[in-house]
């Protein structure tokens, strides 16, 4: 860019480009042209600002769901880098099973705590199982795309009444 037409020290805006032109050689008494041109988003990125600011806003309520995908993405590459994974995430389905009768025995519960911890339980012996198997098989492999959904939205949903519940 030549010295000519680059600015010296002028301050402006975030976001919009000012295009000096310089005086004509024949005229030193006038003033040079000043065009101010501010820089317009496309909708495209105006839609995925907003997307993205508003994922940044909910996150936290929306930590199943990032959990939830991270897992589909993982099993996707432990399926098609060592199919045989899945033998060795089997045996932690039993965990939650072991988790439950370890929290009876120490803390015994009755009622809601009761069946909030079977409910748990449940979820993530599925989840786990789900995990095992979509490593071994592939995630979206026969009805393990639709397991997955469902585990999603109960995950989801009792994330969003436990928090509303606090």
């Amino acid at each position: 860019m030549s010295s000519r037409t680059r600015t010296r020290g002028a301050k402006t805006a975030a976001g919009i480009h000012t295009v000096r032109i310089p005086r004509q050689r024949g005229r030193r008494a006038t003033q040079p042209f000043v065009v101010v041109v501010p820089e317009s988003p496309s909708l495209t990125r105006e839609a995925l600002g907003f997307a993205g600011r508003m994922l940044w806003r909910f996150r936290v309520a929306l930590a199943p769901t990032a959990l939830g995908l991270l897992a589909l993405v993982v099993t996707a590459i432990l399926h098609s880098i060592a199919w045989w994974s899945g033998l060795l995430l089997a045996p932690l389905a039993a965990l939650p099973v072991l988790w439950l009768l370890v929290m009876q025995r120490r803390r015994p519960a009755r009622t809601s705590v009761l069946a909030w911890r079977a409910g748990l339980t449940v979820l993530a012996t599925v989840a786990l199982a789900w995990a095992a198997l979509a490593a071994g098989f592939g995630p979206l492999a026969g009805p393990l795309e639709l397991i997955w959904l469902l585990i999603w939205l109960t995950a989801q949903t009792a994330w969003l009444i436990v928090r509303r519940s606090h």
